[in-house]
């Protein structure tokens, strides 16, 4: 694969210049772009692959949930259905896709989830429901230039900045670098716990922020318990067991375990992968699996794996969170 990229160098500059012309039609008003008289929310980011938008989206419900009327609203990615959908008794992980669906999951008796690959026309929707929410959170439409959103925050890993990428197909960039000029704040995600004040500056000063934006950092907090249908189990007490993922990154989840000194064997899929039956025959022999709270959402659906499987949730801790929540709550005053 990376071979393959390599090759594929001579297609960056095309790239580069699709992607840049795309946005300046937008910014010079050629290409019609909608704003709204409500608090419009996006978090995404600059680069293909996991870089926390999930944890980050649940950080905002949790934030926001008690005060607002709040939906989310993402496109749904490798669901089995169609258009507008939205979160209800009965819906599965195919409908709504694996992230929406753990959204509902968590949070159906606070907030509307909804899905549409039309970011504008999901908004249309979202505002004749009865309540209508008041605040709209974007899951990953920063590149999704027809809706303008009031305040949008980028976010880059600590393990691959931006500021150090180039556009595909050689890169991971969806965009290029000067499209971070968007952002009203810019989250450095999945740090190290040890992240000393200095990393702190030189990252600042790599990332080179407007005077109107502001960067934050964040890391990734596991839980001390993995749970089950029926169950929940503290991290110190698990056995040996199977490490499923079918996500961008693994690698910090992984990390996690060793460090806590679990044996485990891990079975590795790439981002969103839709398990064959028999790859699921393989489940069914493990005695013990633990896999993320996303590949929960769709792998809990098969019964036989009741007993067996069992997931690890993550949250989002923000350093600076009291400046980072009021710059939010700020921006939804304003309206």
């Amino acid at each position: 694969m990376k071979l393959l990229r390599y090759i594929l160098f001579p297609i960056v500059p095309v790239y580069y210049g699709v992607t840049w012309l795309r946005n300046k039609f937008f910014e010079l008003g050629f290409f019609k772009s909608t704003s709204y008289s409500f608090p419009v929310i996006c978090v995404g980011n600059l680069s293909v692959g996991g870089t926390g938008k999930t944890p980050m989206i649940e950080y905002l419900i949790r934030l926001l949930k008690d005060q607002h009327t709040v939906a989310t609203l993402s496109r749904g990615y490798k669901r089995k259905s169609k258009g507008f959908q939205i979160g209800k008794a009965g819906i599965t992980a195919s409908v709504l896709g694996d992230e929406p669906f753990q959204f509902y999951s968590k949070y159906a008796d606070k907030i509307t989830v909804a899905v549409d690959a039309d970011r504008r026309a999901g908004i249309e929707k979202l505002m004749t429901l009865h309540p209508k929410p008041d605040v709209i959170l974007l899951d990953d439409a920063y590149q999704h230039r027809k809706v303008k959103a009031g305040f949008n925050i980028l976010l880059t890993t600590y393990a691959d900045l931006y500021t150090s990428d180039i556009v595909l197909p050689t890169g991971n960039l969806r965009e290029p670098k000067n499209g971070a000029k968007r952002a009203h704040i810019i989250v450095v995600t999945k740090c190290p716990n040890t992240l000393s004040e200095t990393d702190k500056t030189r990252i600042v000063h790599d990332i080179s922020p407007k005077s109107t934006q502001k960067v934050f950092f964040s890391s990734i907090k596991y839980a001390d318990v993995v749970v089950s249908k029926c169950q929940e189990i503290p991290l110190g007490k698990v056995p040996k067991f199977t490490l499923i993922t079918g996500i961008a990154n693994p690698k910090p989840l992984v990390d996690f375990l060793t460090e806590k000194g679990l044996v485990f064997e891990h079975l590795n899929f790439k981002d969103h992968h839709d398990f064959t039956p028999e790859e699921l025959d393989v489940f069914k022999q493990k005695p013990f699996i633990i896999t993320t709270e996303k590949d929960f959402m769709r792998l809990n659906q098969f019964s036989f794996l009741d007993d067996t499987l069992h997931y690890l949730s993550i949250e989002a801790v923000i350093d600076r969170a009291t400046e980072f929540n009021q710059s939010v709550v700020n921006f939804i005053a304003s309206h």
